[in-house]
């Protein structure tokens, strides 16, 4: 009797060793996961600032005020071998009555058929300049090049005087490559929501629209995201500042 009690509560320690291992597990893995969509946005936060300050190749003030969401993608990878694809995620902002919308994140697929060879990272800006491109972001899924237009953006001084790009499509898009392929080709692609990031980001799920329309308060991760935003966009210069709803810390 005294060897199977010996071996039942060798059992035991043995079945809550494992339980507290699997859960210490769970909660690193989440840990690990809520610091990468914070990572995402502060990556976001550098890749606009960094394409806004060079004058010459960035995005035109007027043509960034004009936006109605901004939507930024850090390191978009393409790899091909006969035929690409691409994947990425970042996160999109709306214009709303109060300011810039809680970030939403993103993921973004497509392919491109041809003969490539080859591999590249793209840090990606989109700009949604009407209320049609608008309408289909909010649609949380929608494929451009056949629901919305997209084109390459204006870039440099040069462009701030030309409104030609008001005409071009729903969606401009500004690309910094760092591979063998230049450009980018966003035909064909797929932008739809991140709902695992959002779950991991606002500690539940949130309609895609409800983030875009600016019905949820940004959490305090966001803040660096949504103040490079503002610091860029016409809003910063009028009034100084933007309030926008008080962060609900993923509540």
């Amino acid at each position: 009797m005294k060897c199977s009690a010996k071996k039942l509560s060798k059992y035991v320690l043995l079945s809550l060793t494992s339980v507290l291992l699997v859960f210490s597990t769970m909660a690193w893995a989440q840990n690990d996961e809520q610091s990468d969509i914070a990572k995402r946005l502060d990556t976001s936060a550098t890749v606009l600032t960094q394409i806004m300050g060079t004058p010459d190749k960035g995005i035109p003030n007027n043509v960034l005020d004009s936006a109605e969401c901004v939507a930024v993608v850090p390191s978009l990878v393409k790899i091909a071998v006969g035929f690409g694809g691409s994947h990425g995620k970042g996160v999109a902002t709306c214009r709303t009555a109060h300011g810039w919308s809680a970030p939403a994140p993103i993921t973004i697929t497509g392919g491109s058929w041809g003969l490539q060879l080859g591999g590249q990272a793209t840090d990606l800006v989109m700009l949604v300049m009407n209320n049609k491109g608008m309408t289909d972001l909010l649609s949380s899924k929608f494929k451009i090049g056949a629901g919305a237009s997209a084109a390459a953006g204006p870039v440099g001084r040069d462009a701030a005087a030309s409104t030609d790009w008001k005409m071009k499509a729903e969606v401009l898009s500004y690309s910094r490559s760092r591979g063998v392929f230049a450009g980018v080709d966003l035909n064909g692609s797929s932008i739809t929501q991140d709902k695992d990031a959002t779950r991991l980001l606002y500690g539940k799920m949130v309609p895609f629209a409800d983030l875009l329309k600016g019905k949820v308060a940004p959490p305090q991760s966001a803040e660096n995201f949504l103040g490079t935003v503002r610091k860029f966009s016409a809003e910063a210069k009028q009034s100084g500042s933007i309030n926008t709803p008080a962060p609900n810390n993923g509540q």
